[in-house]
């Protein structure tokens, strides 16, 4: 495990009890700040990242380093103050571009869109991150590489400014006075999640609030003009695959669709939304309205319990996995990253109400529950120890079980088309 993955896991922790926390404040205040299956989609989301990061290093480190040594105009020091500093501001310059450019060219906003979809505000939506961000992201750091910042230096400051990103997601927080004018703020934070007229596309910042005001992009969240969260296409679903796919998916259908080929590649580089008009006349889309309603589809709850056992134990995994990652093989993080994956989409799946979730589920539990006992082995583990096999087969076993009578008491099942 390497330091950032190292600095995440430890900091893991201290994010759930800081929204425990924000939920228990939200209550006391009498407002509606959590849905369980819109928190599970957002934190699986985040697991995800996660994951996808552990084979992302060498574009987004890799290349980045490869820079620093060959291309990089200066050699600066590590142990100086002043580069780090001047390191966090130039980083959160960049950041401010990367993010600006993801809500302006539709290719980047396919990445980044997974962070704006919950029609929630809370610090679970800051873990709501990207799965697919490093294909291209990379390249606006690069700036960094060229100036001479060590790749120690880069990769600490990236985890700063990450990190300081999540105590903005919240409503439980609001005006902060100069503080608002200077820095990424909670309420300069809600306004840049807002579907409003007012505040689409704006605020931009990472740290700073300050690129926002020298260019043009800031805007103040008004009282009288409440933000309204999600996407102006609202992704509808709790399928984490989904969400990283959605936007590339329906990108790619427009670049089909298109007659010229000009067109074909102009819909991947235009702002999100843009159409070739041959395209939007033959497959119109309806006008954006304000949302009225949140998704929400009916979740007893014994199923909701279920789900959020199911969850907590994936996310257990998770965090064996990024503990293994400098010991196991790669054939053996793809696999087991792709069970993950797997077991965190069935369960938006059993939260959409999923018919065919109800037998994917039975046969991840009842997999779960037998191959450890079977073999005596785990993902990175080659030789089990018996009562951890035993409580596998225990946990995972009465899991399965407990399946068909959850179904029976659970509400109606929607289609199974997307």
């Amino acid at each position: 495990m390497n330091t950032q993955e190292l600095i995440i896991t430890w900091a893991t922790p201290v994010f759930f009890l800081l929204i425990g926390i924000e939920l228990l404040v939200a209550r006391l205040r009498g407002r509606d700040a959590y849905a369980s299956n819109d928190a599970v989609n957002s934190i699986g989301l985040g697991a995800i990242s996660q994951l996808v990061a552990v084979f992302a290093k060498l574009l987004n480190i890799g290349i980045y380093a490869w820079c620093a040594e060959h291309l990089a105009l200066f050699h600066l020091p590590a142990d100086s103050v002043p580069v780090w500093v001047g390191a966090l501001l130039a980083y959160d310059l960049c950041y401010y571009w990367l993010h600006r450019m993801g809500h302006e060219v539709n290719v980047l906003w396919a990445a980044h869109v997974v962070h704006h979809q919950s029609e929630r505000y809370n610090l679970s939506t800051a873990l709501r991150q990207t799965g697919s961000g490093a294909l291209l992201g990379w390249v606006f750091y690069l700036p960094l590489a060229l100036l001479g910042v060590p790749v120690q230096v880069f990769v600490v400051v990236a985890l700063i400014d990450l990190l300081y990103q999540f105590w903005v997601h919240t409503e439980q927080i609001g005006r902060l006075g100069w503080f608002d004018r200077v820095f990424c703020s909670p309420s300069n934070h809600r306004a840049h999640h807002a579907v409003n007229d007012r505040y689409l596309d704006r605020n931009y910042g990472g740290i700073l609030i300050l690129w926002d005001r020298l260019f043009g992009t800031f805007v103040e969240e008004d009282d009288a003009d409440p933000p309204v969260y999600g996407t102006r296409s609202p992704l509808r679903s709790w399928n984490p695959l989904w969400a990283n796919a959605e936007v590339y998916w329906r990108t790619a259908q427009d670049a089909w669709h298109a007659r010229r080929w000009r067109d074909k590649l102009l819909v991947w580089i235009k702002p999100p939304g843009w159409r070739p008009a041959d395209v939007a006349a033959r497959f119109p889309k309806p006008d954006f309205a304000m949302p009225t309603e949140r998704y929400n589809p009916s979740l007893g709850t014994p199923l909701k319990f279920y789900v959020l056992l199911q969850f907590a134990l994936l996310l257990g995994m998770v965090t064996q996995f990024l503990g293994m990652t400098e010991s196991a093989g790669l054939p053996t993080l793809l696999l087991y990253a792709a069970w993950l994956v797997a077991g965190l989409s069935v369960l938006g799946a059993l939260m959409e109400g999923r018919c065919w979730a109800w037998w994917a589920e039975g046969l991840r539990v009842l997999a779960s529950a037998a191959l450890p006992l079977a073999s005596g082995r785990w993902f990175g583990v080659a030789h089990l120890d018996g009562r951890v096999a035993l409580a596998f087969a225990l946990v995972f076993g009465a899991s399965a079980m407990v399946l068909p009578w959850l179904r029976s008491a659970s509400p109606g099942e929607s289609p199974d088309s997307l």
